[in-house]
Order: C-alpha cells, then structure tokens, then sequence
C-alpha cells in the first residue's frame, strides 16, 4: 500500500492522474505551516475513500497560496465490513470536541451527538446549536487528517433517546457503556460486518429510564473494565478495545 506516513491534505475533487492544483486554506496550511517544498510528497484525500500520492512541483505562499501537484498514485481506500457508529452523549465546554477528537483517530465511522437527559449543554435549535454542531465537524475533519485517515467520519444531527432508540433497532449491534453493568465488552459476540452502535452517556451517567429504553430497543449494556472513564474518552478506549475483538483493521 502507498505510505500513510505522508501529510494528507484534504480535497474537494480528486484527479485520478496528471497534475492538479492545491489551493485555499489546505495550501496555505501545507506552504506556511507544514513548509513543504518542490520535490516533496503529500497525499491529498477526498475524505470518502479516495487518496493521491503526489509530488509537490511549485510552490505559491502567502494569502493565495498554492502549490502545483504532480499525481504519482491515485487509489481508493474501501470502508471497514464493521463500522462503529459512535452515539456520544453532548458534554460541557471543549469535552464534546474532544471526544469527537479521540474519537475520530481512534477509527470512528460516524459520530451522532446524542441529547441525554443529565448532558449539561443542551444544543438547543438555532445559532449556538448549530455552532456546537459545526465545531464538532471541524474536529472530527482536523483528527481524521490527523490520522491520515481516508474516510472522514460523518457527524449526524443531534438526536433524542427516542431517535436514538429508533437507530439501535437498524444495526446489527447495540452497546451501551455503562461503568454499573456486569458484562464486559470481552464478552459480547461481534458480528462480522454491518454497524455497531456504541453508546456513551453524560459525565453525570445514563438515567435508569434511558437505560431502560435503549435496551428494550435492542441495545446491550456492557461496561469496559473495572475503572470509570471521562464521557471524552471512553469512546476511544471501547474503539481500541472493539478493534482488537475484531478484525476491522487487520
């Protein structure tokens, strides 16, 4: 496979050969931050798959920075059979990002901001709503960058335990975390492919009635291990875990 090792700078369209041209705020970042110059190589990703190698030609700094791409390999990356769809329950100040953070570089294919019952931010509908929303989808854009990932992880409207119940009972598997249960996460069959759907509450924890209705949705409720995680890391911990279970990424 191409190197993944290489800076990977995102595209709106990907030529599949010959030359193209990098321009806007992913050249200005690879011109004057990254500092990459004639000669040296970056990958440039549509953030669905798609994925060039190319060779830097020339280099334009400044405000209207641009740099001249020659396309040395161009190939598609495929999705996971088993995707992880992350339900992760809104949280107070910068701790939503930064589980959108963890996250993303942690494999996670799609993130649905989840409005629990004891999340402190609240999302209400209109300017600051939508804000949040869209900070969360700079952060998932920056860490799947970050990670030199092909695919950059859709980040849903925010839905309610209802709407959040609607979507256990249409994938092939439900977890919901929560550090009271018995069950491990080691001890749940996986299936081989389709989408699972991990569940992660409030700092405050998930209410018995949420619980209740995720369940006799389908979900199962499992717990980590024997220590109680931050809502803004314990998606990735369960992603390190889930992919070990599995062979998402072998």
């Amino acid at each position: 496979m191409p190197e993944t090792t290489l800076p990977v700078f995102l595209t709106a369209a990907l030529p599949g050969s010959g030359r193209t041209t990098l321009d806007g705020e992913e050249a200005r970042h690879a011109a004057t931050v990254r500092r990459l110059r004639v000669g040296e190589r970056l990958v440039l990703s549509d953030g669905a798959g798609g994925m060039a190698r190319c060779v830097v030609e020339a280099v334009q700094a400044g405000r209207d920075a641009a740099l001249t791409l020659a396309i040395e390999e161009h190939w598609t990356e495929e999705p996971p059979a088993l995707r992880v769809i992350v339900a992760q329950a809104l949280a107070k100040g910068d701790r939503g990002e930064l589980a959108v953070e963890l996250a993303t570089e942690a494999g996670a294919d799609a993130i649905v901001p989840w409005r629990a019952a004891r999340s402190v931010a609240r999302w209400e509908e209109g300017t600051r709503g939508d804000k949040a929303l869209t900070r969360w989808r700079t952060t998932a854009r920056a860490a799947a960058k970050q990670a030199r990932r092909a695919h950059i992880p859709e980040v849903a409207e925010p839905a309610s335990t209802r709407e959040l119940a609607e979507l256990v009972q249409t994938v092939s598997r439900a977890l919901v975390l929560e550090s009271g249960i018995t069950t491990r996460l080691t001890e749940i069959e996986l299936p081989p492919q389709g989408d699972i759907l991990l569940i992660v509450g409030p700092e405050g924890g998930i209410t018995d009635d949420e619980l209740t209705t995720l369940t006799d949705a389908g979900a199962t409720a499992i717990r980590l291990g024997p220590t109680v995680l931050r809502t803004s890391t314990a998606a990735a911990v369960a992603l390190g875990a889930l992919g070990v279970l599995s062979d998402r990424w072998k």
